[in-house]
């Protein structure tokens, strides 16, 4: 009768552990990328926390996607996504190239966050824990002791400590920008036609970010693109002609054939303003259909500035939506998993608040309770006996 051991794999002779690991726990990414949970494709960070934990279960964009943004009204909270977005890419190294813009528009990225509320925080999670079983109590620390325990290569906690995929902004400061500057600007040309006779609009004129994407690409091989692309097809920016369905229609789906040529390098943001193209139209319909994720903002009237964060603040009072979003559509990779609304884990009524020191938060929208309304602000809570009371509650 013949004995094998537990711990060997059949098949191999010798019990090396080191055999048994995968190739990938060791394998290192770039700044700014980090494996998908789903399918373990290469994710890059929007700049905003709520929306990465939003696309699909992805917990950040995929590489080779491209992100559609829509916006109702005059407000820019789209604008703020993508400048999170190009923020996000210039800490991280990437290569973040804007269409459609002068430098302007990137000296008004938000600056990085400092971290003066960890010991407030603290004292704040003290309060307000729950007051259960002591044998529940610590039950947290069961991973961190064990972490604490096993042993650890040198430079492995090291770098995981000090790798960030989605950095906290503060939209009173502005990024500086590092020399030389990874961000490049490639404005549309809207100078007036002094030669007194009628524009061409045969070409495109999209041409440019064409080839200087393309050109970018082959440039640097291995670094990471993120394109960005605001307000497009705006009249305030963009000539008429551009708006022809023969320009636009063509460059997203040439811009569509360069992520799909470049999945591990290119990433692509885009607004649109609903306003002047609304959904109803076939050209901005086919744009959607161009496009891997589709998001739509609807701002409530009245919030065009960003809501003020109170230091001392419960979590009680907190800021009211200043809109709501919709899912359309998320990026899908197979059949098997990835995109739509529910894999996100959120319904469809979602709401939407920017804070100054948070951020653009994303949350399930949900109506407070009627004003004299006193069962329904305490929740209603009765018992066989009556109503509850605080001593009821706090067991």
């Amino acid at each position: 009768m013949s004995f094998r051991k537990r711990a060997v794999v059949v098949g191999q002779s010798g019990s090396n552990p080191s055999s048994l690991q995968s190739p990938t726990q060791n394998k290192t990414f770039p700044p700014g990328l980090r494996p998908s949970p789903l399918d373990g494709r290469l994710t890059i960070s929007t700049g905003t926390h709520s929306l990465d934990s939003l696309l699909a279960g992805h917990v950040g964009l995929a590489l080779g996607t491209s992100l559609l943004i829509e916006e109702h009204g005059t407000t820019d909270f789209a604008g703020y996504l993508a400048r999170y977005f190009a923020a996000e890419g210039v800490v991280q190294g990437h290569q973040v190239h804007v269409l459609g813009m002068h430098e302007g528009w990137g000296r008004e990225l938000p600056g990085l966050g400092t971290g003066e509320k960890s010991g407030g925080g603290r004292e704040k999670a003290n309060d307000e824990k729950m007051k259960i079983a002591w044998r529940y109590e610590r039950l947290g620390e069961f991973g961190s002791a064990r972490e604490r325990g096993s042993p650890q290569s040198p430079g492995t906690s090291s770098s995981s400590s000090r790798a960030v995929f989605c950095h906290d902004f503060d939209l009173s400061k502005k990024l500086v920008l590092p020399s030389p500057s990874p961000m490049k600007f490639i404005p549309i040309s809207t100078r007036p036609p002094f030669e007194f006779k009628d524009p061409d609009t045969s070409i495109s004129p999209f041409t440019g970010f064409l080839n200087h994407l393309m050109t970018q690409l082959s440039a640097s091989p291995d670094a990471v693109h993120r394109a960005v692309i605001p307000n497009l097809l705006s009249s305030a920016l963009y000539p008429p002609e551009s708006s022809r369905p023969e320009h636009a229609l063509q460059f997203l789906h040439a811009l569509r054939a360069l992520l799909r040529k470049y999945p591990s390098q290119l990433v692509a943001m885009i607004t649109l303003p609903v306003t002047l193209h609304p959904r109803t139209t076939g050209l901005t319909r086919w744009m959607e259909l161009l496009s891997d994720g589709v998001l739509e903002l609807s701002p409530f009237p009245s919030t065009a500035l960003p809501a003020k964060s109170t230091p001392g603040a419960q979590t009680v009072h907190e800021e009211p939506p200043q809109g709501m979003l919709k899912i359309h559509h998320l990026p899908i990779f197979h059949e098997k998993g990835g995109g739509g609304g529910e894999a996100s884990g959120f319904g469809d009524d979602l709401a939407f608040t920017l804070i100054r020191r948070k951020g653009l938060v994303i949350k399930p929208f949900s109506l407070p309770p009627v004003e004299g309304d006193t069962e329904a602000q305490q929740g209603g809570l009765e018992h066989e006996h009556g109503k509850a009371t605080k001593v009821d509650i706090e067991f």
